[in-house]
């Protein structure tokens, strides 16, 4: 079951790569960039995750939380913040609730293989906690602004 446009966000309770909890409410009276991505590390979540930084001013100037979420675990998280100086909080989701209540959690399939794995997808979430747009199967050149774009023209 896949959430949509005008539903509330799920009340999941969530660990940060900081060990802290959160559920996304907590962020109500913030606008939210909620992007799963299927791996730290690799390159097209990699060039996602930079140009979510390079653009994270432009983000908070609009009262928009980037939040980033994927099965990896919190020390894998903490070693891409570093490395990749990312200013945002990045979600453990390591047993997929989270990317399950959203309808991401997909099985992907290559000419070797099948594996399950979060599908790159970007939840759009107004200061009420209502999904107000979403990006599935997201190509990562351009989204940042696309994202950014949207939140300009409705949530300002």
């Amino acid at each position: 079951m896949a959430i949509e446009v005008g539903q509330a966000v799920p009340e999941i309770e969530c660990k940060t790569s900081e060990g802290k909890s959160l559920k996304l409410s907590d962020y109500q009276g913030e606008n939210i960039v909620l992007y799963f991505y299927p791996k730290d590390s690799t390159p097209g979540c990699t060039t996602e995750a930079c140009s979510f930084r390079d653009n994270h001013e432009s983000f908070a100037d609009l009262d928009a939380t980037i939040i980033g979420v994927s099965p990896d675990s919190a020390e894998s998280h903490q070693s891409f913040k570093e490395k990749h100086d990312l200013p945002f909080t990045l979600i453990v989701d390591e047993d997929h609730q989270l990317a399950e209540s959203f309808g991401v959690w997909k099985l992907k399939k290559k000419p070797d293989r099948e594996y399950w794995g979060n599908e790159r997808s970007t939840f759009i979430i107004d200061k009420n906690g209502i999904i107000q747009k979403v990006f599935r199967d997201v190509n990562v050149d351009g989204h940042t602004e696309e994202a950014l774009q949207f939140i300009r023209e409705n949530l300002t």
